[in-house]
């Protein structure tokens, strides 16, 4: 989707909030684009040029990092066979192998665990900590990615299911202790515009001074029915489970999805990957 098509700022927000705020009239592509954005799962079969991919990597690598760490790291999957076989470990998204390009971004918490060994300075922090800083790094990366990307034309979907089997993810791109697949993105030029995905009301999610939850459940009550006159899901989850709905919401399909298991074996993977997870 090139900017010239997107919807201006305060349209964009408005599709977006049903509080959205008044922007005024910035002229700012980017904070238009960012506004616009929605996730991508249908490409032209245009690949990305090298050049592009490899500014894009470095722009997402000036991101901010904790302490200066840079503990992430992107895996451009540029052999079709690599990109083939990680659309197989994600199955059940079939549009992943229809992607141009696939890249993995990483945790990486192993060179500072070098540098450690290399100056032969012990490594106290070995805790829960190191993998959330780690983890944070990587989520950092790919948001900035994701933004530079879309604000030159191209479409973006991250893909969380590359931890459904972490283990499987990290033998297909060789990743040793301590680095460890955060998320995918499948990445290319739209074959048709994302939709503007509505959000719950700011009034819920942006707190002033302090953490509230007054009138929460009223306002998610009318979210729901907000997005499901205006995005109907197209299926239902685990109808067999739950029987066909009249009325199938937002927070009805949120409960569907975590009503069942999944990656509950993702902290023995880390915990296999050398990390300490208490």
């Amino acid at each position: 989707m090139t900017q010239s098509s997107e919807p201006d700022l305060n349209t964009a927000l408005a599709e977006r909030y049903s509080d959205a705020p008044d922007a005024g009239t910035p002229e700012e592509p980017l904070l238009q684009s960012m506004a616009a954005r929605g996730s991508c799962r249908a490409f032209e079969a245009t690949p990305v040029p090298d050049d592009l991919l490899q500014t894009l990597c470095a722009i997402a690598l000036a991101s901010p990092t904790k302490s200066d760490l840079q503990q992430r790291d992107i895996v451009v999957l540029q052999s079709p066979a690599a990109r083939t076989q990680l659309a197989k470990l994600v199955s059940g998204q079939a549009w992943v192998a229809q992607a141009p390009m696939l890249l993995m971004f990483c945790g990486n918490n192993r060179r500072q665990r070098l540098l450690h060994t290399w100056h032969d300075v012990p490594f106290a922090n070995d805790h829960m900590d190191a993998v959330i800083n780690a983890t944070a790094d990587a989520a950092i990366a790919l948001g900035a990615f994701v933004t530079a990307a879309e604000a030159v034309g191209l479409g973006c979907c991250p893909i969380s299911a590359v931890r459904n089997d972490a283990q499987a993810v990290s033998d297909l791109l060789r990743l040793p202790d301590h680095v460890f697949p955060f998320a995918g993105l499948a990445l290319g030029y739209p074959s048709e515009a994302p939709e503007i995905a509505k959000r719950l009301p700011l009034s819920v999610t942006c707190h002033a001074d302090r953490y509230q939850e007054d009138g929460l459940r009223d306002a998610v009550h009318a979210y729901d029915a907000d997005r499901a006159e205006a995005q109907p899901y197209a299926k239902q989850r685990f109808v067999e489970a739950f029987e066909e709905a009249e009325h199938y919401t937002w927070s009805d399909d949120k409960v569907r999805q975590y009503s069942q298991p999944e990656r509950a074996g993702f902290g023995a993977y880390l915990r296999r990957r050398g990390f300490c997870v208490d």
